[in-house]
């Protein structure tokens, strides 16, 4: 059985909304805009999100 991710990402919104994403990953990142294609493996939704609206990493702060 293959192991899948425990990812939680918290991050603001374009709205300022504080969001949590559990069990996601990463597909595609794009170095020269700064975003990235998540993919949340809970309901298969395929989201793009910008590196500097990321604030917490499993719990850690982070700066992006």
């Amino acid at each position: 059985m293959k192991h899948l991710p425990n990812v939680i990402i918290c991050l603001w919104t374009k709205s300022d909304e504080i969001q949590e994403w559990r069990r996601c990953i990463s597909l595609k990142y794009e170095f020269y805009k700064g975003t990235r294609r998540m993919k949340l493996l809970d309901s298969n939704e395929i989201r793009q999100l910008r590196d500097v609206c990321v604030f917490e990493v499993n719990g850690m702060e982070v700066y992006m």
